[in-house]
């Protein structure tokens, strides 16, 4: 369980996977927006969300309904408010939340400038109505291909100072790391921290590139890297977090079941593991979730927790100083 006198943070989670249900309903009666007999049904199975997809593609296919309320750059102002307020109720200390412009962008034609600029005002606005301490990483989307991704780099570069850090997320078979070694070169001469969605639908080579081609620091998901014992030595080594996200990864296929998650694995190993809940709005899960399954599936102490609770707070994307801060649960708000 969570321990609340401890930090509480959620290092991998998707602004624009976090459109929950009651929120799709509330934008699409506020900007005009006629729910089908489908979306409807699909609302449904967001608010009990069970089983398992296919495969990683199909679960992001999840993500397009609530996507597809972002008419206006006011929806997308609306979208990143309401996460600093979800992540207030869930009682969380930081939170650094993810998203691609150009996902945000593409379903009614809106600058990627504007929706950037709305989220960045949406997180701003929510952290001066909650006491919670939010930083932004912008996500290029590898399945857009090369070109799309420069063009969202240089939308947010634009704007590089509100920005923590830069991923990489998609479909991760189609689109290796390789393909996008000058995009992260030029994100990580911006001062940006990297993190790579890698191990989730490809082997272990695919955090090979992503630590080696891209610079990542931390690995979003890596389930992968329980079958290189090798790539394991050289994350603890060289102090690579994994951001877990176990619902998720049995929600995608990237496990066959829960039980058989890795996570258990590199606790054991001593590497910096992360519990963190990617898509919420689309798991109908929260923080809590995540640490109450890793005590009962996984059979984690409570000693255990309290230290993946410490490794988020090493991990994130903060300097030392606010590490610190975060620790002593002194709240600074930090404008993005």
């Amino acid at each position: 369980m969570i321990d609340y006198n401890l930090p509480v943070v959620d290092l991998h989670r998707h602004l624009d996977g976090n459109i929950k249900p009651q929120l799709i309903r509330q934008l699409a009666e506020k900007y005009n927006l006629p729910l089908s007999d489908n979306d409807q049904q699909q609302l449904l199975d967001m608010e009990s969300v069970s089983g398992q997809l296919a495969d990683l593609v199909a679960f992001l296919s999840k993500l397009d309904l609530g996507v597809s309320m972002l008419s206006t750059p006011e929806a997308c102002y609306d979208v990143a408010y309401a996460n600093v307020q979800d992540a207030y109720s869930e009682k969380l200390d930081y939170v650094e939340l993810r998203f691609s412009p150009h996902y945000m962008a593409n379903s009614h034609g809106l600058s990627m400038y504007d929706v950037i600029e709305s989220v960045i005002a949406g997180v701003k606005d929510g952290m001066k109505a909650y006491p919670v301490r939010v930083n932004l990483i912008g996500i290029l989307s590898r399945t857009n291909g090369v070109n799309v991704c420069m063009e969202e780099l240089k939308a947010l570069l634009h704007y590089g100072a509100a920005f923590c850090g830069l991923d990489l997320a998609g479909d991760e078979v189609r689109y290796p790391a390789e393909l996008f070694a000058s995009h992260f070169a030029k994100g990580r001469d911006a001062g940006w921290k990297i993190t790579v969605h890698a191990g989730e639908a490809s082997g272990p080579d695919s955090i090979w590139q992503a630590i080696n081609i891209l610079g990542a620091t931390r690995i979003g998901h890596g389930v992968a890297a329980i079958h290189d014992p090798a790539l394991m030595d050289y994350m603890l080594e060289h102090n690579i977090a994994i951001e877990s996200c176990p619902t998720s990864n049995f929600q995608t296929a990237a496990v066959p079941a829960l039980s058989s998650h890795p996570l258990p694995d590199f606790v054991k190993r001593g590497l910096l593991v992360t519990l963190n809940t990617d898509d919420p709005g689309v798991s109908a899960i929260d923080l809590a979730h995540e640490y109450q399954l890793a005590r009962d599936t996984f059979g984690f102490t409570q000693a255990t927790l309290a230290e993946i609770q410490r490794n988020a707070v090493n991990a994130a994307f903060l300097s030392e100083t606010d590490k610190q801060r975060l620790f002593r649960k002194t709240h600074i708000h930090q404008a993005v």
